[in-house]
């Protein structure tokens, strides 16, 4: 985690690893409230505006991505890698989606309207197999 930090240009400090660490094996995505309970139960001191900005942080220098829950953000550990996301409403889980599958729409759609792409991102919500049977 502190190669991560360092590759992008983030100062190495406790409590980015502390936040890093939280996220690195998990699968669904979690708000700073999340984060912030989780530290909280396992009695670690560190402040919920900490949390909030180091998630902030470190989603801008592209270690973490968000994603919108019912108006909060949750942020997952993701790939550095171009991809999409299948996100379910019901528990959180966040799987990865190759970016050629969603490549391919994207350059139809902006061919077709005569629109220069520049950037895009595609999170897809929904429930997960687990959750809508």
């Amino acid at each position: 985690m502190e190669t991560a930090l360092r590759e992008a240009g983030l100062r190495v400090t406790r409590q980015r690893l502390a936040v890093l660490e939280a996220l690195k094996e998990r699968t669904d995505a979690l708000s700073a409230q999340d984060v912030w309970a989780e530290f909280r139960e396992r009695g670690e001191t560190i402040g919920l505006s900490t949390v909030y900005r180091t998630l902030e942080s470190l989603q801008d220098v592209g270690l973490l991505d968000s994603f919108d829950r019912d108006g909060e953000q949750a942020y997952r550990f993701c790939s550095t890698s171009h991809h999409h996301h299948l996100v379910c409403l019901s528990c959180n889980e966040v799987e990865e989606l190759r970016a050629e599958i969603v490549e391919e729409w994207v350059g139809r759609v902006s061919e077709a309207h005569g629109f220069e792409v520049t950037a895009h991102r595609a999170d897809i919500y929904g429930h997960c197999a687990g959750c809508s049977g």
